[in-house]
């Protein structure tokens, strides 16, 4: 097993990261609670950030874009994420009904890792008139939009960046100025340090290779220059000043 650096730079805080624990890069969401049945031989060292923390591994941080899609975001990607086809867009667009349907002619949205679209086709059905999609993560080759959004959409993607600071300045400049972030990233556990790489979101080959904490989103999107909220332990939003289509979501 090829040994590890002992600490780290946090990549959000930038306080000291302590080693954590490691897993075989096989690790994926739905495994079975005895690990996944063929392990890739590969060992993937995550660390723990003593101030806000933010685990993280540097596995992917040089990576190209050619490794992602040869190693992680591959044609049977859905074979380790089985909600990302229907199940999980499907959810989340009737969230995004449900919150902000009376909004729905007049709102411009953005899916950010929308995979191939299906959440903004859900969006569309739904009557809503202004919706694009972007994953930096797919192979489509389409282009950052060059155009800021009212609401800018995040569902489970945080977790597969490798610079969060550089993800979240990207969708701090997607949002308009009294735009907003709806994101999803699921938080740590509070017994983390007993599960450690066990606990199911530690998956690398979902590509899940920084796992939040509330204080770590906190002092991500400051970073980025918005405030935070959360709504339990997955939903989150990020915003300059809460927008007057979400002013029923937290009290001000």
């Amino acid at each position: 097993m090829e040994a590890a650096a002992s600490s780290l730079p946090c990549k959000v805080c930038g306080e000291t990261a302590v080693l954590f624990d490691v897993c075989d890069f096989a690790n994926f969401c739905f495994r079975p609670a005895t690990g996944p049945t063929e392990l890739a031989g590969v060992a993937v060292w995550y660390y723990r950030c003593r101030a806000c923390g933010l685990l993280f591994t540097p596995l992917t941080d040089k990576w190209s874009a050619d490794d992602f899609r040869a190693r992680i975001y591959t044609p049977d990607y859905a074979r380790f994420d089985p909600e990302i086809d229907e199940e999980r867009p499907q959810a989340n667009a009737a969230l995004i009904a449900r919150l902000f349907g009376a909004h729905r002619t007049a709102l411009r949205v953005l899916d950010f890792g929308g995979a191939g679209g299906t959440l903004r086709d859900f969006l569309h059905a739904d009557g809503f008139t202004d919706v694009a999609s972007y994953d930096p993560f797919a192979s489509n080759g389409d282009a950052l939009p060059e155009r800021q959004f009212d609401l800018v959409t995040c569902f489970e993607v945080l977790e597969h960046a490798s610079d969060p600071q550089a993800m979240a300045a990207t969708l701090a400049g997607l949002a308009t100025e009294d735009g907003m972030v709806l994101f999803s990233t699921l938080i740590q556990p509070p017994d983390i340090d007993v599960q450690r790489l066990r606990w199911w979101y530690a998956a690398p080959r979902n590509g899940h290779v920084s796992l939040h904490t509330l204080a770590s989103l906190k002092a991500l999107w400051a970073s980025a220059g918005l405030s935070f909220a959360s709504f339990g332990n997955s939903l989150h939003i990020a915003y300059r000043r809460l927008p007057p289509f979400a002013a029923g979501l937290i009290s001000t």
